[in-house]
C-alpha cells in the first residue's frame, strides 16, 4: 500500500482530523471512491480476527475486576491468569487510543498464557467503558483527563500488588497511546519492575531520573511522528543510568503489532518484539 495512505491513516488516528476530511484525502490519494473503500477495508481493524488466543478454561481464568480510580471513580479491567496456586508476576496491558478493544483483550490473554497475571485496563471506564465503535473510542480517549488517567493506571498497579495470587512484582506493556502511558508509568511508579513501550511517545527528558524499572522500547522504522523523540529519550535514559533496551524495526509502520490491521501489521517484527518482551518479563517478574 502507498506509504502516503498509511501516513494519512496515522494522522487520522492520532490527530484531530475529521473522518470526512480523512475520507476525502484518502479518495484523492487512492484515485477513486472504489479504491479508497478497498484501502479503508485493509486499514481499519477487523476485530473478528482478534481472537488468536482463545481462553482455554482448563488453563486460564478470566474475569472483570474493579478498583478505585481517581476521584472515587471505579475502574474496570479484564483480568486473565493461569490456573493454579503459584504466585505470579503481574502485568498491566495498556491499550491503544481506541480503548479496551477485542485485540487488546487478546493481547491480555497472550500475556496470561505466558505465565502472568494480566490486567487489561479499560481507561474509558470513566465514560462507562469502551464503545464498540472505534471512532467513538478514539473521541473519548481525547476527552480523558491526563492526570486522573495516570492515577487510574497507578492504582491498577497498586491493586495488582495487593492481590494474594501475585508475587508483588509488576510490569506493564503498552501500545501506541498505551506505549506513551507505559513510559509515564515508569517515571511515576518507583515500584514498577519493568515497562515495555511499543511505538509510544516519550516523556520529558528530565523525568528519566525518576525511573527505577527496566525499560524495553520498540519502535517502527517508518514511524516518523513517534521516532522524532526517541534519540533524546535514549540519551536521557543513558544519562540517568536507567537500564533499557531500544529496538527499531526497519521498514515497518506504527502499530506493526496489531494483527487486526492488515495494512500495518508485520508478523516478523511483531513476533520478534513479543519474544523480546517475554524474555524481559521472565527476567524481571519471576
Amino acid at each position: 500500500m502507498d506509504q502516503r495512505i498509511l501516513n494519512l491513516f496515522d494522522e487520522y488516528t492520532h490527530a484531530p482530523l475529521s473522518r470526512r476530511d480523512f475520507l476525502e484525502r484518502l479518495q484523492q490519494l487512492a484515485g477513486s471512491t472504489a479504491l479508497a473503500a478497498a484501502a479503508l477495508a485493509v486499514l481499519e481493524p477487523g476485530y473478528a480476527r482478534a481472537a488468536t488466543v482463545e481462553t482455554d478454561k482448563s488453563k486460564l481464568t478470566e474475569e472483570t475486576v474493579t478498583w478505585p480510580g481517581a476521584d472515587g471513580t471505579m475502574m474496570q479491567g479484564y483480568l486473565v491468569k493461569p490456573k493454579g496456586r503459584k504466585k505470579r508476576g503481574a502485568v498491566v496491558v495498556i491499550h491503544e487510543n481506541r480503548g479496551l478493544t477485542p485485540h487488546i483483550k487478546d493481547v491480555t490473554r497472550r500475556v496470561a498464557r505466558a505465565g502472568y497475571l494480566a490486567l487489561g485496563v479499560d481507561a474509558l471506564s470513566v465514560f462507562g467503558g469502551t464503545p464498540a465503535n472505534e471512532d467513538e473510542g478514539r473521541t473519548l480517549i481525547g476527552k480523558l483527563d491526563k492526570a486522573q488517567t495516570l492515577t487510574n493506571y497507578l492504582n491498577a498497579l497498586a491493586y495488582l500488588r495487593q492481590r494474594p495470587d501475585g508475587n508483588g512484582r509488576t510490569g506493564c506493556v503498552g501500545f501506541c497511546w498505551g506505549g506513551a502511558m507505559a513510559n509515564n508509568l515508569a517515571t511515576h511508579d518507583s515500584q514498577l519492575n519493568v515497562a515495555v513501550a511499543y511505538y509510544g511517545t516519550q516523556p520529558a527528558a528530565a523525568e528519566a531520573a525518576n525511573i527505577r524499572a527496566h525499560l524495553l522500547l520498540h519502535y517502527a522504522g517508518l514511524d516518523e511522528r513517534v521516532n522524532a523523540g526517541k534519540d533524546a529519550w535514549a540519551a536521557a535514559l543513558q544519562a540517568a543510568h536507567v537500564p533499557f533496551q531500544q529496538y527499531v524495526y526497519e521498514g515497518v509502520n506504527h502499530a506493526f503489532n496489531n494483527d487486526t490491521s492488515p495494512a500495518r501489521y508485520n508478523a516478523e517484527a511483531a513476533a520478534l518484539a513479543w519474544e523480546r518482551t517475554l524474555q524481559l518479563f521472565g527476567q524481571q517478574l519471576s
